[in-house]
């Protein structure tokens, strides 16, 4: 996540104050890496610290950082904090990795320009020897946490969680409502002799979009009427529509179609099509705009043919920015839907967040998702696809360019 540009940051504290927001959680045994562009911090970076007597290549692990931290185009500094959990370097060789780090940096156009070492309970410059403002053991953490910054971005609604895997809503059992698990598979009977039929794909695409479409903001609760809800889950068992709702999401209906077309998903040897099944509790389809045609840069329609194909979405590298606000809703109804489904349904739904938190540029989210994924649902596909992403080192074609990447506020928050 990049980093609002209204912000104002007058001391360490504020800029370490800000890391726990930017990834959603205090780090633990972490080396945060923060882009700069000029005066104006960029884009965050987290990476596990080596374990203690583990590192075997200090500059293969600052080449990898540097690596990853190029992504930003427009970097020309960067700011380091080692999370150390222990109040001394816990065995870390802190100094050795600054140093190294320093040269893999200034050689990739990106010199450190400060670094800070933070413990359980207090933080210190990793340059400054000074006694006068760096005796040891250091600054007490609840200056980073009292911060005026820090105060800023709650006022702003952001919430420090737990860290990724520890949430308690990603910790529900395998169906947490059995009537609900039921009623998903009366859906995925229904939906069997039809995942090839192109009304029935369209219509599950609208029923989506109009979901979508009618979530509250994030300050009212989300709710869904169950049978909606058995209906949608099912619907994400069938893989071409589960695909197509995260390409919807991001770049429209046109290109959601455009990619089932591709890959040859729809049955042209069909004859006249059954009509498509609608969950009861929906309002009428009559008068409900169709899936809309995808737009270039300039937002000018450009058919069918100009939408982007599924590899370039899903790997954000299309459309030049992705409906972030459309991404966000989607991820709140797959986290209710998540709560009562089960098996290739649940896992469907974490996929799919993991994949909205790849793009973002949330890697120990992501990561976290595809492993509960890997356990509701051993072998899911998707899931192993992504997370063998994270494990390379891939970022999101989105995550790597400012202007296209997620942003948690708003511009004009306050």
């Amino acid at each position: 996540m990049t980093a609002p540009e209204h912000l104002k940051i007058t001391g360490p504290e504020d800029i370490l104050g800000f890391i726990p927001h930017s990834l959603g959680y205090w780090p633990s045994k972490s080396l945060v890496a923060m882009t700069m562009q000029g005066k104006r911090l960029g884009a965050t970076l987290r990476v596990d610290l080596p374990a203690a007597g583990g590192v075997t290549d200090i500059a293969g692990f600052a080449g990898t950082v540097a690596s990853y931290l190029q992504a930003d185009e427009e970097a020309d500094g960067t700011l380091l904090a080692f999370f150390t959990d222990t109040d001394g370097d816990g065995g870390v060789p802190v100094a050795d990795l600054l140093a190294v780090l320093e040269l893999a940096l200034v050689e990739s156009g990106m010199a450190v320009r400060d670094a800070w070492i933070i413990g359980a309970q207090f933080w210190r410059n990793a340059y400054c020897t000074d006694p006068s403002c760096c005796a040891p053991p250091g600054r007490p953490v609840d200056e980073i946490r009292n911060s005026r910054l820090n105060a800023e971005m709650v006022f702003r609604g952001s919430i420090v969680g737990a860290a990724p895997g520890a949430r308690e809503t990603d910790c529900s059992p395998p169906c947490a409502d059995p009537a609900a698990f039921e009623a998903e598979q009366r859906w995925s009977q229904e939906f069997a002799g039809r995942r090839k039929d192109r009304a029935q794909f369209r219509q599950v695409l609208e029923v989506w979009t109009r979901v979508l479409g009618g979530i509250p903001g994030q300050g009212h609760a989300l709710e869904l009427d169950p049978g909606l809800a058995s209906y949608l889950s099912a619907s994400l068992g069938v893989q071409a529509w589960r695909d197509a709702v995260l390409v919807m999401a991001a770049a429209g209906g046109a290109a959601a179609e455009r990619g089932a077309a591709e890959f040859g998903l729809f049955d042209r040897a069909a004859g006249p099509p059954d009509a498509p099944i609608l969950p009861a509790p929906l309002p009428p389809m009559e008068g409900f705009p169709p899936l809309g045609p995808p737009r270039d840069a300039a937002g000018t329609a450009c058919g069918l043919r100009g939408a982007p194909g599924y590899g370039d979405v899903l790997l954000g590298l299309a459309p030049p920015v992705p409906d972030w606000a459309l991404m966000g809703r989607l991820e709140r109804v797959l986290v209710l839907l998540g709560r009562d489904c089960g098996g290739e349904a649940r896992a469907a739904c974490l996929t799919a967040r993991g994949w909205i938190e790849w793009c973002r540029g949330r890697g120990s989210f992501a990561d976290a998702l595809f492993q509960q994924a890997a356990v509701t649902c051993p072998g899911y596909r998707l899931a192993e696809l992504l997370a063998e992403l994270g494990r390379r080192g891939t970022i999101c074609g989105w995550a790597g360019r400012r202007e296209a990447a997620w942003q948690k506020f708003e511009p004009g928050a306050a």
